[in-house]
């Protein structure tokens, strides 16, 4: 026994403790290290750093941001596995059942991101991201009218759920009930204002009304407020083109090409050479731009 211990009444401690006692430390410093460099975006380091962790400890938290790093480097499939483990370790966790969604959905895996919605709702039977998650894995999977009944739950729920009524008025259009989408683009219009993607409704009803003048004049206030907006410029041209504006498409067209030349990939040549009618015919006659 140490001189000090033995002057303070404390026990020395035993070649096991003290292996048990440096383990800790180095899992902490793993751990806490990877965080540091998650936060400053060293991911390839942070991944490390939780792996190694966790072969010392079995900690969820370090599983939660095992997981996130993992999607930070477009690996989502690891990420989905962490958050299994997280769900295994806690199936009532809503967050977790609610990130697993999220990650799903950006993995395309419309199957796994139903069975998060349908365990989330089953803990919390008015959640309305769930529900809003669960009608976007219905849309992926092609199922419009769930994706609109999931839509409208989550907005009775939560009136001011604005990311619902955004993807209900969108899929009504495409469904071809262009005045339930019109009732959504209002309340949005009103409780939103002048979203990007609140503006790009509305024109895309004005043109499903007919009314081309003014969807023109809303994407005409979209590239104002965002001069960089590939979608903007090529709706508006091709509302340009089928209204015999050809000069006016074709500034549209060339500045598709400029922002996003794999837009158009098919469309070959200098577009202000000779042809350039026929190249823009071509060009917006491949598009179906409004989705609709």
């Amino acid at each position: 026994m140490s001189f000090w211990k033995a002057l303070f009444g404390g026990a020395e401690e035993t070649p096991e403790e003290e292996q048990t006692s440096n383990e800790a430390k180095r899992f902490d410093l793993m751990k806490y290290d990877g965080v540091k460099a998650m936060k400053s975006g060293q991911f390839d380091y942070a991944l490390r750093c939780f792996e190694e962790a966790l072969k010392m400890k079995d900690d969820l938290e370090t599983h939660d941001y095992l997981s996130r790093t993992y999607v930070r480097l477009d690996r989502l499939d690891d990420a989905l596995k962490e958050l299994d483990v997280m769900a295994r370790a806690e199936p009532t966790n809503t967050d977790v059942l609610l990130t697993m969604a999220h990650v799903a959905y950006m993995n395309e895996d419309y199957v796994l991101m139903t069975d998060a919605c349908e365990r989330c709702i089953a803990i919390e039977s008015e959640q309305p991201t769930a529900y809003y998650l669960y009608a976007q894995a219905a849309l992926g999977q092609g199922d419009m009218v769930n994706c609109i009944a999931r839509l409208s739950k989550a907005i009775a729920i939560d009136g001011n759920h604005a990311d619902a009524r955004l993807l209900r008025s969108q899929t009504l259009l495409k469904m071809g009930d262009v005045k339930g989408a019109e009732e959504d683009a209002q309340w949005l219009a009103e409780h939103v204002g002048d979203q990007e993607d609140v503006l790009m409704l509305a024109a895309h009803i004005a043109h499903a009304q007919g009314n081309d003048d003014q969807a023109i004049l809303i994407y005409n206030k979209v590239t104002e407020l965002n001069p960089f907006h590939v979608e903007a410029y090529a709706e508006r041209g091709k509302l340009y083109y089928d209204h015999n504006d050809k000069r006016h498409a074709e500034e549209d067209m060339k500045k598709v090409l400029e922002l996003n030349p794999q837009q158009m990939a098919d469309v070959s040549g200098d577009y202000s050479a000779e042809g350039v009618e026929q190249q823009m015919k071509r060009a917006y006659s491949m598009m179906n731009p409004f989705g609709i």
